[in-house]
């Protein structure tokens, strides 16, 4: 092949532009690079989720909550673009990579971005908006040319992500207390835009589909989470006095993470959500209190093992881990609730919800009691084991069990 066909080649497999609104990739699997992308985000998120873990209480928890809020916002905006837009070439490779470097100094600041690194968190994070912003501006600038009917939609969302760029920015120039605050707000605004794209004449599903890619995507960012609970224990158990209670307790509340893994995969994990807007918004957004509230699980099984030998455990550590279990639980009903399962065994996910809030009622007592943490641990347990037998014979009745 001649050196200048060669030069075009590179030359366009470096510049190609991003697939366009509603060019979809039948088959599509999540790919190597999209795995390499979401690695990025256990550092960020394992830094975050010190904080908790130093910080066992109510302030403690809200803080945490609205630093990993941003962080999840960030992840649907990165994994968005790829499964709409992303490519297999060079491209798409050096934006991808471009991002983990950026958030790869975030994760040096996520520890205590509720405090003291809070300024240096909010400039990095806004460097990723912005790089993200140029990203869908290049993607609106493709509909411009052969996709007109989606150049609406996506103006308006690169106009939001300019907003989100300077609200952040100016964010970091704020004292901490206003700083959290503005940060919140900004969370909860991304939520509801979701919700009101959802229910607009375009819809969020212009463009978008529940296709087996985008399922498999927030599967393994749902695992991804979950190794948060490996780390709470890991971390637990290195720091504290090495002896069978100590053990023992961790080893049971290792198993709660084993029943996330158990209740979400066999309950929702790997069913598409129905195709239309309001249920795949609801599908996308159910996924933030579930992934945060394992993520909280993981970080308070630190205190939980620290606190081995004590005869009732801590309330704030009572609390922090039954309360993520609740809210795990009540989540999980948002997402069963959107499956297009759920209409087909509607037997099956009917009775399941009203299961999932007595499980989470059941968590919620459990705290309230504060046994002793070997005993805790294991009463959350027995729950999650008690929801998944429910659940799975409710399945096999239905004959909806795979």
């Amino acid at each position: 092949m001649p050196d200048d066909t060669v030069g075009r080649s590179f030359k366009r497999w470096f510049w190609r532009p991003p697939r366009a609104h509603g060019e979809t990739i039948a088959g599509r699997t999540v790919s190597f690079l999209e795995l390499f992308y979401d690695l990025v985000y256990v550092a960020v998120i394992t830094q975050a989720a010190h904080h908790i873990a130093e910080h066992v209480s109510t302030r403690g928890f809200v803080e945490f909550a609205v630093v990993f809020g941003l962080v999840w916002v960030a992840w649907v905006n990165g994994s968005l673009y790829l499964e709409l837009h992303g490519r297999e070439d060079g491209r798409t490779r050096a934006v991808v990579f471009i991002q983990m470097g950026v958030l790869t100094l975030l994760a040096v600041f996520a520890a205590d971005a509720a405090d003291g690194t809070g300024r240096e968190f909010a400039v990095v994070y806004a460097t990723f908006l912005a790089v993200m912003t140029w990203l869908w501006y290049s993607v609106w600038r493709q509909d411009r040319h052969d996709h007109r009917e989606f150049l609406t939609v996506a103006g308006l969302y690169v106009s939001g992500m300019v907003v989100a760029v300077v609200v952040i920015l100016v964010s970091a120039f704020l004292p901490t207390g206003p700083r959290l605050v503005v940060w919140a707000f900004f969370s909860v605004g991304w939520i509801v835009g979701i919700g009101l794209a959802a229910r607009s004449v375009a819809g969020i599903n212009a463009g978008l589909s529940p296709s087996e890619s985008l399922v498999e995507r927030l599967g393994l960012f749902t695992i991804l989470v979950l190794g948060e609970v490996i780390f709470g224990v890991v971390d637990g158990l290195s720091s504290a006095e090495t002896n069978a209670k100590t053990i023992t307790t961790g080893m049971i509340a290792l198993v709660i993470g084993f029943g996330f893994w158990w209740i979400y995969f066999d309950l929702v994990g790997r069913r598409p959500p129905r195709d239309d807007g309001a249920a795949l918004a609801n599908w996308l957004l159910s996924h933030l209190p579930i992934t945060l509230s394992i993520t909280t699980a993981g970080a308070a099984m630190v205190s939980l093992i620290g606190h081995a030998h004590d005869p009732r455990t801590p309330a704030g550590t009572a609390w922090l881990l039954s309360g993520a279990v609740a809210l795990g639980l009540l989540a999980l009903i948002v997402t069963a609730q959107s499956l297009a399962d759920a209409d087909r065994f509607s037997a099956v996910y009917r009775p399941l919800s009203a299961a999932l809030v007595g499980g989470s009622g059941a968590a919620l007592v459990v705290g309230w009691m504060r046994p002793a943490p070997w005993l805790l641990a294991l009463l959350l347990v027995a729950i999650l084991v008690v929801l998944w037998f429910f659940a799975v014979s409710r399945f096999l009745r239905a004959d909806a069990w795979s």
